[in-house]
């Protein structure tokens, strides 16, 4: 499979998100997997999962969330877990065939609310280190990550740097340069793509924590597709409590836990997880789904 992904660009709710698209999807071919991403990163931690699933005949499709990479930035800020969700519904809406949601954190509970909200949205959800029940301590930890990023760095070392600090179990790449895909060089400082107002959003403080979780929680009552949870062993954010809690909200859900992964799942282990995922989407997605529609835009 050509690792080139071919970029697209799809309608959000009132924004354009930008994607990468891998493998082709022609009539009754299986469904196209939506790959969505966690706060502060971009479509690009996806790449090697895309691929993979290229490779296995998928149509795979990777989205920088609003106020990510080379998506739209909202012009009216908002950035709360529902404005994500409705773009996930605004998206799937112009896709051929069926679809299978794999969200990770932010993304994850995004395409949650957005299933919970429309259940003949998608095929089937997969959720990667994300339930309703989070541990604070590992969400407090995520937007400090984000926030003592918000002055730049001075080179791609510093913010190798930073990255390493928050995950200090994961082996460092030997080269810093494939952050330049997640940083902008502005006046001799290199920044995150990401729209800082993501952080002062009063729907993700740390006030609105038990609304967010009511809501996820409502969603996953509604939830009636086949599920399945990927959670890193090591994360701080899903702990066995989370699980225990999802499994009963979601009957029939299934559960893997991806072995010394941390909360960053895909990088952490990348091939543990994407087999997990080919394996479920193997057993749980029909292998022939609806006549292919329109909706791609490339660039």
């Amino acid at each position: 499979m050509n690792a080139i992904a071919t970029v697209v660009r799809l309608p959000g709710d009132g924004v354009t998100l930008v994607a990468d698209r891998w493998g082709a999807r022609a009539d009754g071919a299986p469904a196209t997997v939506v790959l969505l991403h966690g706060g502060g990163q971009t479509r690009h931690s996806w790449r090697r999962t895309g691929i993979r699933l290229a490779d296995n005949g998928w149509h795979a499709l990777a989205v920088d969330a609003r106020g990510h990479g080379d998506s739209d930035w909202a012009h009216d800020g908002d950035y709360a877990i529902t404005a994500h969700a409705r773009d996930v519904v605004a998206l799937v809406a112009t896709l051929p065939g069926p679809v299978v949601l794999v969200g990770a954190s932010m993304g994850g509970l995004a395409a949650l609310l957005a299933q919970g909200d429309h259940p003949e949205l998608a095929r089937a959800l997969v959720l990667v280190d994300i339930t309703p029940k989070s541990e604070p301590a590992g969400v407090d930890r995520i937007t400090a990550f984000m926030r003592d990023g918000l002055a730049g760095f001075d080179s791609l070392d510093s913010a190798a740097d930073a990255v390493a600090a928050y995950n200090p179990h994961r082996l460092r790449p030997p080269r810093p340069d494939g952050l330049r895909k997640n940083l902008r060089l502005r006046h001799g400082r290199w920044y995150w793509h990401w729209d800082p107002r993501i952080l002062t959003h009063r729907d993700n403080g740390p006030g609105h924590a038990a609304l967010r979780e009511h809501r996820a929680r409502s969603a996953a009552r509604r939830i009636s597709v086949p599920t399945l949870l990927l959670r890193g062993d090591r994360s701080d954010v899903v702990g066995a409590d989370g699980v225990r809690d999802l499994l009963a909200l979601i009957p029939g859900a299934r559960h893997i836990d991806v072995r010394g992964a941390g909360h960053m799942v895909g990088g952490d282990d990348n091939d543990v997880l994407t087999e997990g995922l080919l394996e479920f989407l193997a057993d749980a997605v029909p292998e022939h789904g609806n006549p292919p529609g329109t909706g791609y835009h490339p660039i």
